[in-house]
Formats: structure tokens, sequence, C-alpha cells
């Protein structure tokens, strides 16, 4: 039952219990991925553009260019966050599109980020995976040298965000010489939660 801007759910506020519940189940379905990518386009005219929104939220690099961003889901313990996911010439970084809602070790209701950012050359494997039971549910499987994994998934653009995030993978190898693997068939990372923009 919602009430007055707040529901009864832990303190969450309207918007964010209809957040989670829409989160509660990802599928592939064209209609969940075109609201998703309703939600960021919006943020991204509002905002400025991709770029402004990368820049704003990780700080360009020296020499960074960004490739391209994707509107996609993070699987996490805690279930899938819808956000977006940026490919650039040095790092791989996702940010949620909603602030996630925790208590703090002192009980207090917080309100964070979800943010992923990985350099390229830390990466070990980017492995194009889906569903055997539903081949259509396809995710990206990303593992870095360090042993961290993160599942992408709910794409609308499946097909294009593994060919960008491929060809920076080996532009990035290219250029410093080393050795990533990308799977064609079947500290370095740091997945945290951040406050408020």
């Amino acid at each position: 039952m919602l009430m007055h801007g707040r529901s009864q759910v832990h303190g969450c506020t309207d918007q964010q219990v209809i957040y989670y519940m829409s989160i509660v189940k990802v599928s592939p379905r064209l209609s969940d991925a075109a609201l998703a990518r309703l939600a960021q386009g919006t943020k991204v005219l509002t905002e400025g553009g991709h770029e402004k929104v990368f820049q704003q939220e990780f700080q360009i690099l020296p020499g960074e260019k960004l490739l391209k961003a994707y509107a996609c889901y993070l699987s996490t313990s805690t279930g899938p966050v819808i956000g977006t996911l940026y490919i650039s010439t040095k790092r791989m970084a996702f940010c949620s599109d909603y602030p996630l809602c925790y208590y703090s070790s002192s009980g207090q209701q917080e309100l964070m980020y979800y943010k992923v950012v990985v350099d390229l050359d830390k990466l070990r494997t980017v492995n194009p995976s889906a569903n055997r039971l539903n081949p259509s549910e396809k995710y990206i499987h990303i593992v870095t040298r360090d042993g961290y994994e993160f599942w992408l998934m709910g794409f609308i653009s499946y097909d294009k965000a593994l060919k960008t995030l491929t060809e920076a993978l080996q532009h990035n190898r290219d250029c410093s010489g080393g050795i990533v693997q990308v799977q064609v068939h079947g500290s370095s990372a740091n997945s945290t939660l951040y406050p408020n923009r």
C-alpha cells in the first residue's frame, strides 16, 4: 500500500518501491528493454548527453574517449539493477539509473547509486552467453584478472554492445600489448555504492 510519498516497505519512497517492483523480474521482452531505454534517454537529455553523464559520474581520464553507452541490467547478489553501461577507450563502467535504498550500520536509511568501474586492461574474459532454454535471453559475462565476475543483461542492442566492448578490448590490447581473452562462444574491479550524485 502506497501513501503520501512513502511506502510501508522499510521507509523507501513510492518511486523506489515502484522501481524495485519493476526489477524483481528481468525479462528479455522488448517492451521491458524499451522502457529501460526510455528512462535512460530521459536522463541523457536532461543532463546533456552520454558524454556529459559519463564525465559527471566517472571523470574522464587523460586520452580517454567514450565510445558508446547502453541501457542494461547488472546482476547483483540482491537482484538485477537497471542502469547504463559505458564503454570507453580505457574503461568499462556501469551506473544504476536510480539510487538504491539501504540501511547503514547506524540504522539510518541511505540512498546510493550502484557503480562499477573496470579498466579494460584489467579484464580477463568477455563471454557472450544465452539461456539454454530461452536463447533470446542473452548475457555478457565479464571476468577480471583478479577474479571478479559481472553479468550484464537486458540489452536492447545486445550484439552492438558486445561488438563495442570487444572492439574496445582489442584496441586496448593492441595499444598496451596486453592479452585479453574474448570468448566468442557461449583490485582491478571496483563495485561500490556511491552517495547521491
